[in-house]
């Protein structure tokens, strides 16, 4: 469960509910998080996904609670693991309906994925790049292209730099 320094009673009141109801047939773990760095907050969310993956359980996301920015980096963070989610869901307030979402991925390739990492390092040369991904520079400029026309990577002043976009999907 996420939750943030400080919380309003509203919310403290609702995490012990949640407490409260599961507590024999779940263990309900509490983590504190950003409430508006969504970037931060799908970095936990992936985190927790893995170790909840590793344990051997079934993972459901539930998005419903918090402010909308970190509802929307718990969805990024499960995008970012879509493989190990199997339900991304949201509780309706007024009538606590439940309605999934689709588990959607960044469907990035793996030599994407690392040349996001590197561009996340302050490399963007392309030459080192080409090096580090063991592909050609004209494959390497055709990547950077793609990534850039899907919105992960803009032009910095050095170079290179990653949106938020490309910080969540290099997670």
């Amino acid at each position: 469960m996420l939750s943030e320094e400080g919380a309003n009673d509203k919310k403290l009141q609702s995490e012990e509910m949640i407490e409260k109801t599961f507590k024999n047939a779940l263990e309900v773990k509490k983590k504190y998080t950003a409430v508006y760095d969504t970037v931060r907050v799908a970095k936990d969310v992936a985190e927790i996904i893995e170790d909840e993956h590793a344990r051997g359980n079934q993972v459901v996301v539930n998005v419903s609670g918090g402010r909308k920015p970190q509802a929307f980096g718990a969805l990024f963070g499960a995008y970012a693991r879509n493989d190990m989610v199997q339900r991304i869901v949201y509780v309706t307030e007024e009538d606590s309906f439940m309605i999934d979402f689709p588990v959607l991925s960044f469907n990035l390739s793996d030599t994407k994925k690392l040349i996001l990492e590197e561009i996340h390092k302050e490399i963007s040369s392309v030459s080192q790049i080409a090096a580090i991904a063991g592909i050609s520079k004209g494959m390497t400029y055709n990547h950077l292209r793609e990534l850039k026309a899907m919105g992960y990577i803009a032009d910095g002043e050095n170079g290179y730099i990653l949106t938020d976009a490309g910080r969540i999907a290099s997670i």
